[in-house]
């Protein structure tokens, strides 16, 4: 019997490291590592030791035998990328990371940010130096997209946060959560109490479509609605138009399709999670019937994850539609498509894409559409959103690449609720130089770069700041070690400067600026409360949605 990686799997390849017969692909140092859409177990290899899933932050792996009927076909999935990949061992003499000295003390480094990116960068430097970390975050709770950026139904994905959880219980790692740099303290003030900082803080702001209309109200981004069901403090207070029976999505990455699922599942399927309680209320008296997700390439360049894809084949109640005349292929992805060579997920994705064309539809069903080659040009209404126009697209070869040109065929949807999904957007830090047409703060693997391109001294990126948002959870680890590396081997060579304030003068000069710190007690205090509110209503959690709720929870 073989285990077998599922549609949970977050990337950070905590697995890899931990078989004892190295049949776990690809592996960090591969050049497909980060492209991959998920990690693959050999069946052939695999000695069914289980140590792979002692060591999965996010519970994705699983003996092919007890894989549930939604997961059933990984056991495909996986045997697959080894037909293309025929195993090859790589059982070099792994390299032990370098460790600073005993006698150049303790290593002080600020973290801010608390998504995963920080949190890799905060388990690998405690793992490796006597290391005192301060972690800020402007929100009274720590895990970033974990918390609020990951779908409710993908409570698996969220354990990713246990392990954090387990890593950070010593003093060594310290909240200052409610703290935000740049308003309760400044980068200079960060850099005179550490030897360091890294700024792990993701990318905040979104991508816009640039098309008349898109201001329009009941014309959201992505972002907003996401950060809404899931409780965000900043999006409580929003309000989305959900009378209408159909709701269009711009854009067909996995945002895209979690946006789909919410908008369609049953609300008592969703109230079985931690979905923000004004969001379940306001599902419960939805009237959308259909959800249109709108790609401007076609299905073979779609931005989804096949397992994301897969996976909606499972909703209970709702029809996943796609148009068989929408994957007619052009000549260069039909060639694509038949070299023998093609990725498994490639070929995945377009099979899946088939098998929805040809599935049943039952009318009481809800239904989610994905439209291809189709570019917006203009939300259209008067007062408020009333639909969409656009563009239908051919796929042309420039430059060796497909590209999406647009055609002189339109077409027009009527919808009451259009949300844009085509990318999140990195926001200068102040402080630092930031790349505006990349919107990351330009690096050397982790290091910041003046503009003269010398590497600023202490001043260190990590995760989607540093490489622009793209990958997943996992993808955060190996990111955050290649920083970490950089940050510990300034220390070693005495490049850092030593810290003039101690932890000490550190909490006393933020107590005099933010009453309402959050520290790690006020964390706890949270957690526990949110989770005891969810037992009682057989939940994970019940989260507290505004910051006064937060603050008052933190102070017991």
């Amino acid at each position: 019997m073989a285990y077998v990686i599922t549609q949970r799997c977050c990337n950070d390849a905590s697995c890899v490291s931990e078989c004892p017969v190295d049949c776990i692909r690809p592996t960090p140092d591969q050049p497909e590592f980060a492209t991959t859409e998920m990690l693959y177990i050999d069946p052939d290899t695999c000695i069914d030791c289980g140590a792979c899933v002692d060591a999965c932050p996010v519970e994705a792996i699983f003996p092919e035998d007890d894989l549930a009927a939604s997961l059933a076909r990984f056991r495909d999935i996986n045997a697959a990328y080894f037909e293309r990949h025929p195993l090859e061992s790589n059982f070099d003499p792994i390299v032990p990371p370098q460790r600073p000295p005993k006698e150049l003390g303790t290593l002080r480094v600020a973290i801010v940010g608390a998504g995963p990116a920080a949190c890799y960068a905060a388990d690998e430097l405690l793992r490796r130096c006597d290391a005192e970390v301060e972690m800020f975050d402007r929100l009274p709770t720590p895990w970033g997209l974990v918390r609020a950026g990951v779908a409710p139904d993908h409570p698996g994905t969220k354990t990713v946060s246990g392990m954090f959880e387990s890593a950070f219980r010593r003093e060594t790692l310290q909240y200052y959560l409610n703290v935000e740099v740049g308003t309760h303290i400044s980068h200079e003030e960060l850099l005179g109490h550490h030897h360091a900082v890294i700024y792990a803080v993701g990318a905040a702001s979104d991508r816009h479509m640039n098309i008349p209309g898109e201001d329009l109200p009941g014309s959201h981004s992505a972002t907003e609605f996401v950060a809404w069901y899931n409780g965000h403090p900043d999006y409580a207070d929003r309000q989305f138009d959900l009378s209408g029976e159909r709701a269009v999505i711009v854009g067909n990455g996995n945002v895209a399709l979690d946006v789909a699922r919410v908008l369609t599942v049953d609300p008592d399927e969703l109230a079985k999670t931690d979905i923000a309680d004004h969001a379940l209320d306001a599902l419960r008296g939805s009237n959308i019937r259909e959800v249109v997700v709108l790609g401007r390439r076609g299905p073979l360049q779609a931005a989804y994850t096949s397992p994301e894809f897969l996976a909606l084949a499972h909703l209970k109640g709702v029809d996943v539609i796609v148009d068989e005349a929408e994957l007619e292929l052009d000549p260069a992805s039909q060639a694509l498509l038949d070299d023998p060579e093609v990725e498994p997920s490639l070929q995945l994705k377009y099979t899946l894409a088939k098998e929805y064309a040809a599935g049943r539809r039952d009318p009481a069903n809800k239904r989610i559409v994905f439209r291809y080659l189709a570019s917006p040009t203009a939300v259209t209404g008067a007062e408020r959103v009333d639909g969409i126009e656009f563009v239908r697209n051919e796929l042309v070869e420039e430059g060796g690449q497909l590209v999406a040109r647009a055609t002189d065929r339109t077409d027009r949807l009527d919808a009451s609720l259009v949300l844009r999904s085509i990318g999140y957007r990195g926001e200068p830090v102040a402080g630092l130089p930031f790349d505006e047409r990349r919107a990351v703060v330009p690096n050397e693997h982790g290091r910041v770069l003046g503009e003269d391109g010398v590497p600023l001294p202490g001043v260190y990126v990590s995760g989607w700041i540093k490489r622009g948002p793209r990958g997943v959870i996992g993808s955060n680890r190996v990111d955050s070690e290649e920083t970490v590396e950089q940050l510990v081997a300034d220390f070693i060579s005495g490049k850092l400067a030593a810290p003039q304030g101690d932890r000490g003068a550190l909490k006393a000069l933020i107590a005099q600026r933010q009453a309402d710190l959050v520290d790690r007690a006020g964390w706890k205090s949270i957690d526990q409360a949110e989770k005891a509110a969810g037992k009682a209503a057989g939940r994970p959690r019940v989260k507290f949605t505004t910051r006064e709720d937060l603050l008052k929870a933190a102070r017991g």
